[in-house]
């Protein structure tokens, strides 16, 4: 699935990397906790989180995530925006919940990573 299809099917705005709507995401994970998002996440794949620290953007950039979504509208700060860009990671914001996206994107074709490897 295209980024671009993420932000339409999660009605989500840009926050950073608009350039890069082209991006294929195999595949989603969701998580609060941060240890948690080492063990929900996987290269290439979507991270949908309502946390937006900074440690975030950092496990990012170990997992290799392909894009952050911010759920329940929440907004980063700026210093958050400022390591996605130099870690160059797409992030976007919507208003809905975190089940509620996790589903739309489930229902769209976009799979889990329970199972992957």
């Amino acid at each position: 699935m295209k980024l671009s299809e993420i932000k339409d099917i999660l009605s989500a705005t840009i926050l950073f990397g608009e350039d890069q709507l082209d991006t294929d995401i195999f595949a989603g994970g969701a998580a609060d906790l941060m240890d948690d998002v080492l063990q929900a996440t996987a290269k290439g794949a979507v991270l949908l989180t309502g946390q937006t620290s900074v440690d975030v953007l950092r496990i990012c950039t170990i997992m290799d995530i392909g894009a952050v979504v911010f759920v329940r509208g929440k907004k980063p700060d700026e210093d958050v925006l400022d390591l996605a860009r130099s870690y160059n990671i797409p992030v976007l914001s919507t208003n809905r919940s975190l089940f509620v996206s996790c589903g739309r994107l489930y229902m769209n074709g976009l799979r889990g990573l329970d199972g992957y490897w």
